[in-house]
């Protein structure tokens, strides 16, 4: 099984520890930071942590919003860590935007609270074990579609979901030395 070609949106926020952990584990890694990026070959996207607002408008901005969501509704595997989540998120609870809308879960922004903006734990996730995960200005999963498979939660709370191509996580694992989160994706990217 070869490992693919993963693009990484590095238009804000935590996209170099994403592309970092995604060439160490022996895929070729581009970055995504204009519209004609996007006409590159890849087999699969990371959308990073960082501030989905911003990262949002940049992506309108860039013209990049239509093609991305165009990819993904066509089965492109993605997968959205904390405000990646945001972008792909069919609903915010706490914001009226929404941005790619190709997941159907309702999520809220900045859900734990300035003064728990950010902590690390550790919890289960289905079909991996238990993983470190660290929260930072996190959102969590309000609700979701019946067809949506819910991964992880933490203090009934859930952080980590999967939806056909798309997988989701509130939590930053590229900031762990955990690598079963991106292994998990990369599996999902394989061309066999």
């Amino acid at each position: 099984m070869e490992k693919g070609k993963i693009a990484v949106l590095a238009v804000q926020g935590a996209f170099a520890e994403q592309m970092e952990r995604v060439s160490r584990l022996g895929a070729e890694c581009i970055a995504l930071r204009q519209k004609a990026d996007l006409m590159q070959d890849f087999d699969g996207v990371i959308l990073p942590g960082g501030e989905s607002t911003v990262q949002g408008k940049l992506l309108v901005e860039l013209g990049m919003l239509e093609p991305l969501r165009d990819k993904i509704s066509k089965g492109l595997p993605v997968m959205g860590t904390c405000a990646g989540l945001i972008l792909l998120a069919r609903e915010i609870g706490n914001d009226a935007h929404g941005w790619l809308g190709t997941l159907p879960v309702r999520v809220r922004r900045n859900a734990y609270g300035r003064q728990l903006g950010s902590f690390h734990t550790e919890g289960m996730v289905r079909g991996i074990g238990t993983v470190p995960m660290t929260f930072i200005r996190a959102p969590y999963v309000e609700e979701t579609a019946q067809e949506v498979e819910i991964l992880a939660r933490i203090e009934h709370r859930i952080v980590a979901v999967r939806y056909q191509n798309q997988l989701g996580t509130a939590f930053h694992p590229e900031l762990d030395a955990d690598n079963r989160i991106h292994e998990m994706f990369l599996a999902m990217c394989e061309k066999g």
